[in-house]
């Protein structure tokens, strides 16, 4: 039938895009995107004092040497890359990075750092969106990247438990060959690492599918500030004796421990996976759509995604790749996944048929919008929670407050759990446009009872902003957390919690 062989087109240029895709998607909030450009340095464009810790000498850098040996990298051209954030907005100005191989040379390091009063940032992969995995001004990097060994795998369970320092995508081509996904995908699945998505609660593509990371994380080994090893490296699916510590650690951004090795429940590999493309002629029979969608696919139902006409606007004029159909104002991703392809297929057909039968429905293309907006200059990027039928909304009303000051103002996202990806350009960083988009954005977002953050974090740029979200008596109890595991604040500062701003020293 008609709708079947248009399924199948928008599939497979989908998948030909998905080939070409080599950044992490929907870029949160910061103060944008600076391209190629020499990046300013954190401490002087925001008003952040540094706190009193030692200073890195070189009796330090000789007991790293003495504890891994030629892991300690010192020289300023390597030591570059992991001070600089991916969307080139924060820079840090660390001198050295250390690249442990075992939980056991973790705990030397931060033994060694306490008792010196280091200040040390834990880093993965470097694909945090908000600031959150590079230093603010010298911390010492503590890389995770050697840290990469799968240590067991379950058939029968399905569980892994791998070291923190395992690429996403490496581990997911690793349990294909058994039969099994990653519970999680991410645009940036090429160069994130586990532990990072632990340690920022990472959503993705497949959280409607298989639920978030608190969900299917069954334990964790961690590293504490001052070197103590908490192992909590569970494979149990059920285990109800005491407090579930390792839900303080994921999500906490590195400031409470550093994870050195994960315990997850993944599913089986699907069977099936079909991929489909509609355009919608309003928010509303987006809306529509996905009521209709979940009732007639139910089970394998694993995404459901859309954009705007602006973002598709941006493929085309950018990336040079046009729709093989007609435009339309909103556009939808809608994705399968089952055991069974025949019975899939012929459940999506009906739910195409009847969406079009209605006029809810034309078919379209999704595409890879986060890389378009780099061409667009500077990007200002928000990453929110919202009631679902209210998700659309701040995009219209973020549209009207800017009028002509940006050049566009874009929305995309997971609507499957009411994620929506805000994104407004300009051709260059502007302290008044920012200050025309904040703290509007976010207390808009608290006016709906949405989220500041979605899946991306509060990292160093989002965490003065946390009381949009959460009310002063969760922040105080977070802020006793910290200080009874890391009463030095040596991991991670600056990030996630808030801080009064102070005067630069950088």
């Amino acid at each position: 039938m008609a709708s079947a062989v248009l399924w199948r087109r928008g599939a497979a240029w989908l998948r030909s895009c998905r080939g070409n895709r080599r950044e992490p998607p929907g870029v949160p909030r910061g103060r944008g995107c600076a391209g190629s450009r020499d990046v300013v340095p954190t401490c002087e464009r925001y008003a952040v004092r540094r706190l009193p810790f030692a200073r890195l000498e070189e009796r330090d850098v000789a007991a790293f040497e003495r504890l891994m040996p030629g892991r300690v990298v010192s020289a300023e051209e390597e030591v570059k890359p992991f001070n600089v954030d991916w969307l080139k907005s924060v820079r840090g100005c660390s001198q050295l990075v250390l690249k442990p191989q075992t939980t056991a040379e973790v705990s030397q390091v931060l033994r060694y750092c306490y008792e010196r009063n280091l200040a040390v940032n834990p880093q993965g992969g470097n694909t945090g969106l908000v600031g959150g995995s590079v230093p603010v001004f010298d911390e010492i990097i503590l890389s995770t990247a050697l840290m990469n060994q799968v240590i067991s795998f379950d058939k029968v369970s399905g569980i892994l438990v791998c070291q923190a320092g395992c690429v996403l995508e490496r581990l997911n081509e690793y349990l294909e060959e058994q039969g099994f996904i990653m519970p999680l995908d991410l645009g940036a699945k090429g160069s994130c690492h586990i532990g990072g998505n632990v340690a920022t609660n990472a959503g993705g593509l497949r959280l409607l599918r298989y639920g978030s990371l608190r969900g299917t994380v069954l334990g964790l080994e961690v590293v504490l500030a001052d070197g103590s090893a908490l192992d909590c490296l569970m494979s149990l699916r059920k285990d109800n004796t005491g407090y579930d510590l390792k839900q303080l650690f994921i999500g906490s951004e590195g400031t409470l421990g550093v994870i050195t090795a994960v315990s997850i429940l993944c599913p089986q590999k699907p069977k099936a996976v079909n991929v489909a493309f509609l355009g919608c002629p309003s928010f509303a029979k987006v809306l529509e759509t996905f009521t209709t969608c979940r009732a007639m696919l139910g089970e394998i139902l694993s995404a459901y995604e859309f954009m705007d006409e602006k973002c598709m606007e941006l493929v085309e004029r950018h990336l040079k790749l046009s729709s093989p159909v007609a435009d339309s104002p909103f556009y939808v991703l809608i994705e399968t996944s089952g055991s069974n392809s025949t019975h899939d297929e012929e459940k999506l057909n009906n739910f195409l048929e009847q969406a079009m039968a209605s006029g809810m429905v034309l078919w379209s293309l999704r595409e890879r919008i986060t890389e378009a907006l780099t061409h667009e200059g500077y990007v200002y990027k928000y990453d929110i929670s919202l009631p679902v039928a209210k998700l659309y909304n701040l995009v219209t009303d973020m549209r009207a407050r800017l009028g002509q000051s940006a050049k566009n103002v874009v929305g995309y996202g997971h609507l499957g759990d009411g994620n929506l990806h805000l994104n407004i350009t300009a051709e260059s960083y502007s302290h008044s446009l920012l200050d025309a988009i904040e703290p509007f954005v976010y207390e808009w977002t608290a006016r709906c009872s949405g989220s500041i953050s979605a899946e991306h974090g509060l990292g160093f740029k989002k965490k003065q902003f946390i009381q949009y979200s959460k009310p002063r008596e969760a922040v105080v109890l977070m802020q006793q957390f910290k200080a009874m595991l890391d009463p030095k604040g040596i991991l991670n500062p600056y990030k996630t919690l808030p801080s009064a701003p102070e005067r630069s020293t950088c």
